[in-house]
């Protein structure tokens, strides 16, 4: 197989393993999978608000994702670690997934995409952007967007430090697409900068012996006087 195709096979299967991850671990807040190779097989990492859900009652629900990753996917020797997502709100996938379950639910486009927004924003990420595209209101397809903060849509920081997420609400009218793009709080920015003032170094004050002019004068005559108190004055006749 020729490397070129050898990556495009290996990018599908990653897109296959991530769409059937989402619809299995709809209820356990799946918020992401990381896939590695290793010498001894490949890793898999799912990121999950729920960790209990995914392992099941005695590791049911992990065995089953293990042989489904093995037989339909054509896994090699899969390995599955679970860990919890430290903070939801700054995990773009989950909060894609809450505002679509929000959407089916009967809430306003408008109301759960600010919703979402200023949850994310409270808890300190630097920049959201929410996208919400279907038939909101009425039978022609529109796109809403909603912004704040700092946010890059270009050059390596998109796939370096901006998280993705992306979710669809099924309702009447239509599908209704939903994406998310945050950027942590911790994040560092290559367009960032500080300015640094430089501390002044205060050079130390020579002391100079400072004498009054007045004395100097003084002194200068009791020397001129002294000269002349060694000179013989002769004797008047």
């Amino acid at each position: 197989m020729a490397v070129e195709r050898k990556f495009i096979a290996e990018g599908a299967r990653r897109a296959r393993v991530e769409k059937h991850l989402v619809k299995e671990l709809k209820r356990a807040g799946y918020g992401g999978m990381d896939l590695q190779r290793t010498p001894l097989g490949t890793q898999v990492t799912i990121y999950a608000e729920k960790p209990g859900i995914v392992i099941g009652k005695g590791g049911k629900v992990v065995r089953q994702l293990t042989q489904d990753l093995a037989t339909d996917f054509g896994v090699e020797s899969p390995q599955i670690e679970v860990q919890q997502v430290a903070n939801p709100s700054f995990n773009a996938q989950i909060m894609a997934e809450r505002l679509a379950n929000a959407l089916e639910r009967g809430w306003y486009f408008r109301k759960a995409g600010s919703s979402i927004l200023r949850r994310v924003m409270e808890s300190g990420a630097l920049g959201c952007e929410v996208i919400i595209a279907g038939k909101l209101t009425g039978a022609r397809a529109r796109t809403q967007k909603f912004t704040e903060g700092y946010i890059k849509h270009s050059g390596e920081p998109v796939n370096t430090i901006v998280e993705k997420g992306f979710a669809v609400a099924i309702k009447k009218l239509g599908v209704i697409g939903v994406q998310v793009r945050i950027i942590p709080p911790d994040s560092k920015l290559p367009d960032h900068f500080e300015m640094i003032v430089p501390k002044q170094k205060v050079m130390p004050r020579a002391e100079i012996a400072v004498t009054p002019v007045g004395e100097e004068i003084e002194e200068d005559l009791a020397a001129d006087l002294d000269e002349y108190d060694d000179i013989e004055v002769p004797e008047e006749r």
